[in-house]
């Protein structure tokens, strides 16, 4: 990514944190970034394309994270805490792309929003086959639901957005590892 296109989006994220999506234009990007209508036009067709770009960093990042784990790691349990770790570590690297999300996704154009949930859902059919998968290897309870499972995972990781803030006494990899031990206390054969 070039370094315009990054202070473009950088201080996008700061501008829809502060006033909202539909409170900020374009005009305002620009001068706030020090660039041109031609510079930001350069790397995006429109607001609507920042505002997707943005979104999709983070859950891009998520499942290149995720299909990274399945082809590194051998056995269920390895794979989930590779999972959980990478899902964990995104809330550090994006939490101003996730805060936006959040607060904005609403107003995501249809043809955006579709590619955004086709790339949530590849993430969550991985999660289901990863424990699938250790249900059947033995390596996971036999009487979990598989989705019931997932959908708790992803809930319990998705909701760091709520409360998780950098300056925290807890650093990321803390946080991630006390997940990975709640969780897979919750799902090991004991």
């Amino acid at each position: 990514m070039s370094q315009l296109k990054d202070k473009i989006i950088t201080t996008a994220l700061q501008l829809f944190e502060k006033n909202g999506y539909h409170g900020v234009t374009v005009n305002q990007i620009v001068e706030e970034s020090g660039t041109s209508k031609g510079g930001f036009y350069h790397h995006f067709t429109s607001k609507d394309e920042l505002l997707f770009l943005i979104h999709d960093y983070f859950i891009q990042y998520a499942l290149d994270k995720a299909k990274h784990a399945i082809q590194t790691y051998t056995t269920s349990t390895e794979r989930l805490q590779a999972i959980i770790y990478y899902h964990v570590q995104v809330f550090e690297l994006y939490k101003p792309h996730i805060s936006v999300f959040y607060q904005e996704s609403k107003y995501l154009k249809p043809e955006y929003e579709e590619i955004i949930k086709r790339k949530r859902d590849e993430y969550r059919d991985i999660v289901f086959r990863v424990i699938q998968d250790g249900i059947h290897s033995g390596e996971f309870r036999s009487e979990l639901s598989v989705e019931m499972t997932g959908m708790a995972i992803l809930g319990m990781l998705n909701w760091m957005y709520k409360w998780y803030k950098t300056d925290r006494e807890k650093t990321i990899e803390e946080i991630a590892h006390h997940f990975i031990d709640l969780i897979l206390q919750s799902v090991l054969v004991k």
